[in-house]
């Protein structure tokens, strides 16, 4: 029986349809990129002048709106990336092929554990691969790592700024409709703090392209547990707002060639 067909790797490093050869390096274009997934947050970036749109990405969900953000720090790329692996990683190429070369990805994630207060600071410092997209840009392992470089970066920031966090592994799936009692045991014993959707395939694209990249999750809605806990996880906007400015500053530390 051969084996599943999401296991054969191609390390073939061009493909039939290329970023770079359908896109071209955007003008003005700031080369660190954060990866915002709270619409709400860039809404009010726009809103208040502190953010504007620069190029506008396209698929058949329609447009996605590539921002510059002026901060005090320096100003950084903004996008939102959609919500799932395939998405998110394709607006990540396009992302790179337009010309940003650090990453941050700041996003929400389900806690593993009752332990994990609602609204703590989570930075992954692997990811497990439990979706599709990870397998076409690294051969087959378990575990994909972010950049070491973002990570410290985003620990540094939280210090100065004394907010406590954790670090730790993160479980990124395809299916959350199928994160099952059983499921989410073993990926705790395993050390999985959290689980989301699009770490790991972010972490593989980011490694195959040679730009660096790392995440900042908040412990939102509880997955431990027989029922399902939603903790009013996505309704914390001040949170949210503040997580994406410490991402931000994090990311202006991080050195671009």
């Amino acid at each position: 029986m051969k084996q599943a067909p999401i296991l054969e790797f191609d390390p073939d490093p061009r493909a039939v349809i290329e970023p770079t050869e359908e896109l071209a390096p955007l003008p003005g274009m700031p080369p660190r990129l954060l990866l915002c997934f709270f619409r709400e947050v860039i809404a009010a970036l726009v809103e208040a002048g502190e953010a504007e749109a620069i190029h506008s990405f396209r698929s058949e969900m329609g447009r996605h709106p590539l921002y510059r953000w002026r901060l005090p720090q320096g100003e950084v790329a903004l996008l939102h990336p959609g919500v799932g692996a395939p998405l998110a990683a394709g607006l990540l190429e396009e992302s790179l092929a337009v010309g940003a070369r650090a990453v941050v990805v700041c996003g929400g994630a389900g806690a593993l554990s009752d332990s994990l207060a609602l609204g703590t600071p989570v930075i992954p410092l692997a990811a497990l691969r439990e979706e599709g997209v990870s397998y076409h840009y690294m051969p087959p392992t378990r575990w994909v790592h972010p950049s070491a470089e973002v990570v410290q970066a985003l620990e540094r920031t939280l210090e100065a700024h004394r907010r406590a966090y954790v670090v730790g592994k993160t479980w990124t799936t395809d299916a959350f409709f199928r994160e099952t009692p059983s499921k989410v045991a073993r990926r705790r014993e395993e050390g999985c703090l959290t689980v989301e959707m699009e770490a790991a395939a972010l972490f593989a694209v980011a490694r195959f392209r040679g730009v660096k990249l790392a995440s900042l999750l908040y412990a939102g809605d509880d997955v431990s547990g027989e029922a399902w806990d939603r903790r009013d996880w996505h309704l914390q906007r001040s949170l949210r707002a503040d997580l994406c400015r410490l991402a931000a500053e994090a990311l202006l530390q991080v050195e671009v060639a």
